[in-house]
C-alpha cells in the first residue's frame, strides 16, 4: 500500500505532502510473511530499486517527501536494516558515495488516495529509480 509517513500532519493528502512542509515521505507499507520472504530479502530489493545516495530526490522527483527512508517496527528490524546499509556502503557498489537513507522507528502510516494505489499499473508503465 502506498501512502505517507514520518511527518507531523494528521491525515495528510498528496497535496499536503507535496508542499514539503508536513515532514512526511511518500512511502510503501509492505506486509509480508517471513516464511515466504525474509526481511533481509526485502531490504535487498529496497536498495536495488532506488538511489539511496541522493538527498531529497528520486529520479526526477525532488523534495523532502522523496528522501530515502526505512521505517522499522522492531528492534530486530532496526539492527538488520542498519547492518544491510553498512554492508552496502562497504561493498564498493556505490563507488564511494555515502548512503543518506534514514533508518527510523515506524510512525503512523496514512494510506494515500486511491488514485495513487497501483499508480504505475494504472498508467500502463514502469519507471523506477535505479542506482
Amino acid at each position: 500500500m502506498v501512502g505517507y509517513t514520518g511527518g507531523w500532519l494528521n491525515n495528510p493528502t498528496y497535496r499536503d505532502v507535496c508542499t514539503g512542509k508536513t515532514g512526511h515521505v511518500e512511502a510503501v507499507q509492505v506486509e509480508f510473511d517471513p516464511d515466504e520472504v525474509s526481511y533481509e530479502e526485502l531490504l535487498d530489493v529496497f536498495w536495488s530499486i532506488h538511489n539511496p545516495t541522493t538527498k531529497n530526490r528520486q529520479g526526477p522527483d525532488v523534495g523532502s517527501q522523496y528522501r530515502s527512508m526505512i521505517a522499522y517496527h522492531t528492534p530486530e528490524q532496526e539492527l538488520v536494516a542498519k547492518k544491510s546499509k553498512e554492508d552496502l556502503e562497504n561493498s564498493g557498489k556505490l563507488n564511494g558515495r555515502r548512503i543518506v537513507t534514514e533508518i527510523v522507528l515506524a510512525s503512523l502510516f496514512y494510506k494515500a488516495e486511491e488514485y495513487h494505489q497501483k499508480y504505475y499499473q494504472k498508467r500502463g508503465g514502469g519507471g523506477s529509480c535505479y542506482i
